[in-house]
């Protein structure tokens, strides 16, 4: 689902805070089109006169926060792993950044579902904030959600505290058995498959997740949705670097960028 067209502007950054070690969530001021974005949508960041990473960067919409002036900003979610996301990171309050968006297409949402799995892996929980308020704003309730954190150790689970104050039934996971259950996320999620079938699952995280939860999902018949992580270089389907194979056509491809980077999960192989 898109709305819109998108556009580029140079934009004030308000906040840029590390929420946990490594992690940052930055909160830019946007133009009045960023109302209109759906959860799953992403931005193309980079900072003004950037030359080294050459390439804008992207990153899926955390949020969008529409002041009581009718002011819209929009927060990014983001790990540092590299010189475009370190530099990030240096970013201060007043600081001037780059923002191409709102791109791509979002998560599919109704309102008539009776339970909703979410199924985040990493950074991946990043358009779960924006997703979990939307379907509660379409008349969910709290405990009609049920959100899977998985992450390599406490330090990578992020947003509890958004989400326990939204009043989302959590389900954590840890390869280190640092928090919640030691396992896979989709241990939890096949087994609670067994007490509630969600309407449908909307999932995002690293590729190897994503398969699995697909598969999940085909083996009990359940609606799937994926947002695919993969680096973009323009965000709008011109390098097309960002290809994702059809699982309808042999040697056929979408792109994340413009066909994605939320996927029926029927429709692709990963």
């Amino acid at each position: 689902m898109t709305h819109r067209p998108s556009r580029l502007s140079r934009n004030v950054i308000i906040e840029n805070q590390e929420v946990c070690s490594g992690y940052f969530r930055m909160r830019i001021a946007c133009g009045r089109v960023y109302k209109y974005a759906v959860p799953g949508q992403f931005v193309m960041v980079r900072s003004p006169g950037q030359t080294a990473p050459l390439l804008s960067r992207p990153f899926s919409i955390h949020d969008v926060i529409i002041e009581e002036s009718g002011a819209v900003c929009v927060d990014i979610l983001y790990k540092v792993v590299g010189t475009g996301t370190l530099k990030l990171s240096q970013k201060n309050s007043g600081d001037q950044i780059d923002v191409l968006g709102p791109l791509g297409r979002g998560f599919s949402t109704r309102g008539d579902y009776q339970h909703v799995y979410l199924v985040a892996g990493g950074i991946g929980i990043a358009p779960f904030v924006f997703l979990g308020k939307h379907l509660m704003r379409k008349g969910l309730q709290s405990d009609q959600i049920t959100l899977f954190i998985g992450g390599q150790s406490s330090g990578d689970l992020l947003c509890l505290g958004i989400f326990e104050g939204m009043g989302l039934e959590l389900q954590l996971t840890t390869d280190d058995g640092s928090s919640g259950q030691q396992s896979l996320v989709t241990a939890p999620l096949e087994a609670a498959f067994a007490k509630t079938k969600p309407d449908i699952i909307y999932a995002c995280g690293p590729i190897p997740m994503l398969r699995e939860v697909m598969k999940l999902s085909k083996q009990s018949d359940i609606p799937c949705q994926v947002s695919i992580e993969t680096m973009m270089a323009c965000g709008m389907g011109a390098c097309l670097g960002c290809a994702v194979e059809q699982s309808t056509t042999q040697h056929a491809y979408l792109h994340a960028c413009k066909d994605g980077p939320v996927f029926d999960a029927s429709r692709i192989v990963l």
